[in-house]
């Protein structure tokens, strides 16, 4: 059966720990935490989800750092997951996140996936200190380096960007954390197939991601990774109801992320009692409910 997750992207940050402990109450699978590092008052590169190239946000809208956020609701709750939709590599140091990562993933007894991309804007990169330039080649040892550290043990790493002698962080988690590879790009979908546990959608089309899905289904063939789980993370914009659903699970989807306060027709800032009451009804209907997936 298909699993649901719960977008919680620009949320004001005193609903989150409700938020959390409403979904799982529902059965809903795990909590999607999106990334923002800042608002630029300029943007030297056009937002690359929206058909003009702008940001769905203003300077006021309320974000949170997704591995703290997973951290305060991992702690109101016990069975529900979390993972970043997507945090953003490449304007990160590797060797801290490992510890953040690793932090998060042993403070929620694995409940932890790491859903990451590169990053779209040349500010978040150049005013944190990173590189714009080679940002592919620079997140895809990142990725490199996280797996090295969060495997546990003293270990070393001597790449192209990044360099250190043996180190050891403890504890490291009691299980593999999960990535999720995000982008929608054919080098993206590579990424995907070849380092990742699955792969995660922006806003998408129906047509688009089942593309997408068969392009990662030879990906995976041609890198010998076709016999191991693979999650898809779906974030549909045209396929909605009992028969959307059925559709994208038919098609493939393992995950649909959902944000079921938009469906009643409140907003993102609305009371937080009228999002849990979404969360219920959509539950009721689609998870518990005779018109479940």
């Amino acid at each position: 059966m298909v699993k649901f997750t719960v977008g919680v992207a620009m949320t004001p940050l005193d609903q989150l720990p409700g938020l959390a402990r409403t979904a799982e109450e529902c059965g809903f699978s795990s909590i999607a935490l999106p990334d923002s590092l800042f608002f630029m008052e300029k943007q030297t590169v056009d937002y690359p989800y929206t058909p003009d190239g702008s940001r769905m946000w203003t300077p006021d809208t309320p974000w949170v750092d997704p591995l703290i956020a997973a951290a305060a609701m991992g702690a109101v709750t016990s069975t529900i997951g979390f993972y970043t939709q997507v945090l953003k590599l490449g304007s990160r140091n590797p060797v801290l996140l490992a510890r953040q990562v690793g932090s998060v993933a042993n403070l929620t007894g694995n409940r932890f996936g790491f859903g990451v991309g590169i990053g779209w804007a040349p500010e978040e990169f150049e005013w944190c200190g990173a590189p714009y330039a080679k940002r592919g080649k620079r997140v895809d040892e990142m990725i490199e380096v996280i797996k090295l550290i969060l495997g546990g043990g003293m270990v070393e790493h001597h790449g192209e960007f990044f360099d250190f002698d043996r180190l050891q962080m403890s504890p490291a988690p009691s299980k593999p954390v999960p990535f999720y590879i995000g982008g929608h790009t054919d080098v993206a979908l590579r990424r995907a197939a070849r380092v990742g546990d699955g792969w995660t959608s922006a806003m998408i089309k129906f047509d688009d991601l089942t593309a997408v899905i068969d392009r990662l289904r030879v990906l995976r063939a041609e890198y010998g990774r076709s016999d191991l789980p693979f999650e898809i993370q779906a974030v549909s914009v045209d396929r909605f109801g009992s028969s959307g659903y059925a559709e994208l699970a038919d098609a493939g989807v393992t995950d649909i992320i959902v944000v079921p306060w938009i469906f009643d027709g409140h907003g993102f800032d609305s009371p937080l009692e009228a999002k849990q009451e979404s969360l219920h009804r959509f539950a009721d209907k689609y998870i518990h409910g005779r018109n479940a997936v």
